[in-house]
Formats: structure tokens, C-alpha cells, sequence
């Protein structure tokens, strides 16, 4: 278990490290996407509506989805959504 643990954070760290763009990719990118991705960044404003809005259907998502799984508001014990919190799932 000791060293599961030591590969996954060895993995963790080397892991974003690789992710980061090169020195090539940080010059053509746009103010605020210099050091994250490869490539060709958002071109122009569309690009940037796609992308906020992406964030904005990701985060309610996520925010319903754990609201959901802690508190199901289901009484009835078999019902599916308590499956994952009673089993541990």
C-alpha cells in the first residue's frame, strides 16, 4: 500500500509537469492561456463563449451531482440512489 501511494504521487507531480505547454506553444497563446495547452489557442470571441459556457454546464453538473449523492431527498431505503451511499460505492 506504502508504495501504491508513493507511485501515485510520483505520478501526481511528473504528471503535471508534462502537461505544461512549451516555450514555442506559451508565445503563440493568448493572454491567460500562455502555460496550459498546446497549439492554437481561442481564436476569437465565439471561442470564448464555447468555452466559458462549457465551464459554466460543468460546474452546475458538478455542483448538482455531489448535492444529489450526499442528500438523495429519497425516504424509501431501496431506492437506487441510496444504493451508492449505503454500499459505499
Amino acid at each position: 500500500m506504502k508504495n501504491r501511494t508513493l507511485l501515485f504521487t510520483l505520478l501526481f507531480f511528473l504528471g503535471s509537469y508534462v502537461t505544461f505547454a512549451c516555450d514555442v506553444c506559451k508565445k503563440d497563446q493568448p493572454k491567460g492561456f500562455e502555460n496550459i495547452t498546446h497549439g492554437a489557442g481561442p481564436s476569437g470571441d465565439f471561442d470564448y463563449i464555447i468555452i466559458w459556457s462549457a465551464i459554466i454546464i460543468v460546474g452546475f453538473t458538478l455542483f448538482y451531482s455531489a448535492k444529489y449523492l450526499i442528500k438523495p431527498k429519497e425516504t424509501n431505503p431501496d431506492h437506487i440512489k441510496n444504493i451508492v451511499r449505503n454500499e459505499g460505492f
